[in-house]
């Protein structure tokens, strides 16, 4: 019976990430078709795809460049749209494009004293404005979440980890049971 009850166990280990998975991607396309009125399953998803890729070519392009600057900047005048629009517009910019925030993966001490250190990722080098001259802003997302917080260290208090960001905040997001490569070994 032991036996039996450890195959199930694989097997839902194996089962659950996969199955889980496809929902989400059949999901994804199903609700993207509906929005279109698309009969056939996934084409919404494609034009989706190939509509955000013409965006963003055209907005590489200087006429486009002027016209999105100026609709950011009557974005950012509107009282409650600007809350909302930058909150977003910061989101996106941290996880892609040349903002991107989580690139520098830290361990900074833990909650509980001693020897615990939690890792994060530096968000901001310079917090002087706040009246913290020689600190730094560290984010410390959550286990199986996009929610964290953001904690502000003393320079000193920070150790930099040579590991990708991408891959740290994969390790942070799975409760840490993902692999993490150090960058050197990466580059052998």
């Amino acid at each position: 019976m032991r036996r039996v009850a450890g195959w199930f166990l694989n097997g839902l280990a194996v089962a659950a990430p996969l199955g889980l998975t496809a929902w989400a991607v059949v999901w994804a396309f199903r609700t993207v078709d509906g929005w279109l009125g698309l009969p056939y399953p996934g084409a919404g998803l494609a034009i989706t795809l190939l509509g955000i890729t013409m965006v963003g070519a055209l907005a590489s392009n200087v006429i486009a460049t002027r016209a999105v600057g100026l609709l950011d900047r009557l974005f950012e005048r509107l009282p409650l749209v600007r809350l909302l629009y930058t909150s977003i517009k910061d989101l996106f910019e941290a996880f892609v494009g040349d903002k991107r925030r989580f690139t520098v993966p830290v361990l900074v001490p833990g909650e509980h004293g001693g020897d615990s250190r939690v890792l994060g990722f530096i968000t901001h080098e310079g917090v002087a404005a706040l009246g913290l001259a020689d600190y730094v802003a560290v984010y410390l997302p959550f286990s199986y979440s996009v929610a964290g917080r953001v904690i502000f260290f003393p320079v000193a208090q920070v150790a930099r980890v040579d590991v990708d960001g991408g891959e740290a905040m994969a390790f942070i997001v799975s409760g840490g049971v993902t692999d993490l490569t150090p960058r050197a070994a990466r580059a052998e």
